[in-house]
């Protein structure tokens, strides 16, 4: 495939972008960037920091750190995908936890935050051939990408495959703890002032309520190769 083009991926939490971003990034040989990673990587830094926690939120320190903050997305050629790190720490890891996932849409809320995250993101795919997923993809980062996919799913449908996939990781969490996440989340997500999380006007909404991984996988391919063929 010669014509590469920029393919963003929105959508609610636990719907299962970035599974779907990685599988189309490594299909076509385009990159992939995750950018809730990026999000988790910052809101990481305030916990770390003693900036964020359950009972308050120093956004203004937050805000005069954020030069201190340097994210970089390194490949991992074992697991085929690229990890992210935090001033040159891999934190993968530590990013995915249910009290990062508490956090993340309150830190993504910051707009000094988003203005700093979104001039990379947009660096990032100036040569087009890439993936990238999120909340404000095909709205505010890419608004010109040639292909714009909206994901979404019931939030009971997302919290029972959020619960799994932590169950799997040895973390202890209830499927009420992931459902309230899931469901605060979208709340934050859709009633931001800056960028929130709506659909972009000439996006294509997935409902995977239902789908595998595979058919959802060969529905957006197929995507693809329309995009393609008219350019």
């Amino acid at each position: 495939m010669d014509k590469k083009i920029t393919i963003a991926i929105d959508g609610f939490s636990s719907t299962g972008k970035s599974t779907l971003a990685k599988q189309l990034a490594k299909h076509l040989g385009y990159v992939y960037v995750d950018t809730g990673a990026m999000y988790r990587a910052v809101a990481f830094f305030a916990m770390q920091n003693g900036y964020i926690n359950i009972d308050s939120f120093d956004k203004e320190t937050l805000i005069n750190s954020l030069p201190s903050i340097k994210l970089q997305f390194k490949f991992n050629s074992d697991l085929g995908f690229a990890e992210m790190y935090l001033n040159d720490v891999n934190v993968e890891k530590e990013i995915r936890t249910i009290e990062v996932s508490n956090f993340v849409s309150k830190v993504a809320e910051i707009s000094e935050v988003r203005a700093k995250l979104v001039e990379q993101q947009k660096e990032m795919g100036k040569d087009k051939g890439i993936v990238m997923d999120g909340r404000d993809i095909g709205t505010i980062v890419f608004p010109d990408a040639e292909l714009k996919i909206f994901m979404t799913a019931g939030a009971d449908t997302r919290a029972q495959r959020r619960f799994d996939e932590l169950q799997e990781k040895g973390d202890s969490v209830t499927y009420e703890e992931v459902l309230k996440n899931v469901e605060e989340r979208d709340y934050i997500d859709t009633h931001r002032k800056d960028s929130p999380l709506v659909m972009a006007d000439d996006a294509i909404e997935i409902d995977n309520s239902y789908l595998t991984r595979e058919e959802q996988f060969k529905v957006v391919l197929d995507l693809v190769d329309e995009v393609v063929k008219t350019l």
